[in-house]
């Protein structure tokens, strides 16, 4: 594998990495929803500012979220809303595998 297309591998990862918490997962899901203020996503989740701001910062990395400061609140929303059609295929691969793990016991 050449240096470009390693390097388009390695983008890739990046961004599945962000995606692979189910806090980001579902942050991003209701982020899918509508802006969410980092408040109102720890009170969601139900654990600290500062634990959801490493996670959202992860997620602004990987270039999946963006913020916006108004006053002494920090809104976030999808900056692609493309990456919830990764949800719909993930949803895909876990009915397959239940169907076949039901194959497998009949």
């Amino acid at each position: 594998m050449d240096r470009k297309t390693q390097a388009g591998y390695e983008a890739r990862a990046r961004i599945l990495k962000a995606l692979a918490h189910p806090t980001r997962l579902f942050m991003v899901d209701e982020l899918a929803r509508g802006e969410r203020c980092v408040t109102e996503l720890a009170d969601m989740v139900g654990v600290d500012v500062s634990t959801i701001s490493r996670h959202l910062s992860v997620l602004k990395a990987a270039g999946i979220v963006r913020d916006k400061k108004r006053g002494s609140q920090v809104f976030y929303s999808l900056k692609v809303p493309c990456v919830l059609k990764f949800f719909s295929c993930a949803e895909s691969v876990l009915a397959s595998v239940a169907r076949e793990h039901l194959d497998l016991t009949r």
